[in-house]
């Protein structure tokens, strides 16, 4: 439940250190991720493929819930509007912004088995594949890094409050936990497009840059605009659940069938509850 707001408001230098420190974070897990093509040349097993899609899933939905809905919910209603207005809206707001990029941006998925998953989306370019393999996982990065930035920007507009700064630090923890295979699913196709594998190690890890640039810079448009917490957090929330719901629950699916994403989504999601839970 979140507090009262102090007289002193919103202190920007600390929230900005935060989200810094929580992105890089998730960053660094990225960059960990992508180390694995060093050790290992051959393709991920598909099963393992999917129970690392299906568990960013999890991660996601839960953190979506836990993470950004409820707390936009009660910020709203702490802020003497009602709850649901913001977090429906901006929920939306993010479903379609994240649209807009699927749309224009564009990417090529990285983990699609069948032909059609050969032509790139979005707008059409002459950038080579290894770029849109790049793109496609830079995409889903964004929310995250918003989601990480935001919650961090929340504890802060609440003095620092030590609950709120501790969901915002399970939030980044389960984002890095998911980072972390997500970093070796893009290396490692990176090498067998052709790339040398220091090549494919740092794109994959700079796929992960946009979590800190986007999570710096929601902070400043909270700072900028305290009242439209709600509608920010409620924005998070639903871009990433468009990304799950688009990307990586079909992804987790793909091929014959299996219970091995299901299990990867079910596994993500209490995961995130839990570190949501027990340190929020």
């Amino acid at each position: 439940m979140l507090t009262q707001k102090p007289k002193g408001g919103f202190i920007m230098g600390t929230s900005l250190l935060w989200a810094a420190g929580g992105t890089g974070f998730t960053f660094l897990m990225t960059t960990l991720g992508a180390s694995v093509v060093f050790f290992f040349r051959k393709e991920v097993n598909a099963s393992v493929q999917r129970i690392f899609l299906g568990f960013a899933a999890g991660v996601m939905i839960a953190a979506s819930v836990w993470s950004l809905l409820i707390p936009a919910i009660e910020e709203a209603s702490l802020n003497g509007g009602i709850g649901w207005i913001p977090a429906a809206g901006g929920f939306l707001l993010g479903v379609f912004f994240l649209i807009a990029l699927d749309t224009y941006l564009p990417h090529l998925h990285p983990d699609c088995s069948n032909p059609g998953c050969n032509e790139a989306e979005g707008v059409s370019s002459s950038w080579k594949r290894t770029t849109l393999l790049v793109m496609a996982v830079t995409l889903h990065n964004i929310p995250e890094g918003m989601a990480v930035g935001l919650s961090f920007a929340l504890a802060a507009q609440h003095g620092n409050d030590p609950a709120l700064y501790a969901a915002a630090m399970a939030l980044a923890i389960g984002i890095g936990i998911q980072n972390f295979p997500e970093g070796a699913a893009i290396s490692l196709p990176l090498r067998q497009e052709g790339l040398s594998t220091g090549k494919a190690f740092f794109r994959g890890s700079m796929s992960g840059i946009v979590e800190p640039v986007f999570g710096i810079l929601t902070v400043l448009v909270a700072g900028a605009i305290e009242p439209l917490m709600p509608w920010l957090l409620s924005f998070a929330a639903g871009a990433m659940l468009y990304v799950v719901v688009e990307e990586l629950i079909p992804e987790a699916h793909l091929g014959e069938h299996s219970n091995a994403g299901t299990l990867g989504v079910m596994g993500g999601f209490v995961i995130m509850m839990i570190l949501d839970v027990a340190l929020g």
